[in-house]
């Protein structure tokens, strides 16, 4: 949701919204080009010793769920924009010779057409996603890597690594191959003129 609210930002047409579509950018450029072990560090870290209200009481999950957030949102709202941009713009064209408003013509005819075009794109970013939540055992959250982590100090074995390694497995490889899935029957659709 975060990532489309900031492609549609940048999308909007009309120079009043030049300076919200500046600040959606550089949103997006900061967040695509700072790793995210440094946004929970910044996060997690950095923001509870500023003594600001909500920044400073945050949990060190809701810490990184905010920097995972940011971090991935920069990301996927680019994906959101390329699949807006594949619709054909006579698409909201003609919603607009019938009398949508901006609004009502992405709302109806380019949205639907663009989530289409970049739920596989979607899925691997959540792959990816999926698999970065191990970073958030630099803040002390305890995941599973920081129990790994614990189990294996005690045990002196590698086996809870393997153990946690195999739980991203069993999660990923399934989305990876419904994104395999997705990804022909697009282009099925597309050859078919569908």
């Amino acid at each position: 949701a975060w990532s489309l609210l900031v492609a549609m930002i940048r999308e909007l047409p009309g120079r009043q919204w030049a300076p919200l579509r500046a600040l959606a950018v550089i949103y997006a450029d900061l967040f695509r080009g700072v790793a995210v072990l440094l946004v929970l560090l910044i996060i997690g870290l950095g923001l509870k010793r500023t003594g600001l209200p909500v920044l400073s009481e945050m949990t060190d999950f809701q810490a990184s769920l905010l920097a995972l957030t940011l971090s991935y949102g920069g990301y996927m709202s680019e994906v959101f924009r390329a699949g807006i941009h594949s619709v054909h713009p006579s698409q909201a064209a003609a919603a607009r010779s019938l009398g949508m408003s901006w609004m009502q013509a992405f709302r109806r005819v380019v949205l639907p057409q663009a989530t289409r075009n970049v739920v596989p794109p979607l899925l691997n970013g959540f792959i990816s996603l999926q698999k970065d939540t191990a970073l958030v055992s630099v803040l002390g959250l305890l995941d599973g890597v920081n129990r790994a982590q614990a189990v294996s100090s005690y045990s002196a074995s590698l086996a809870p690594y393997a153990g946690i390694a195999l739980c991203f497995i069993v999660i990923t490889i399934p989305l990876t191959r419904l994104t395999d899935h997705l990804t022909a029957r697009n282009r099925k659709k597309r050859l078919a003129g569908g």
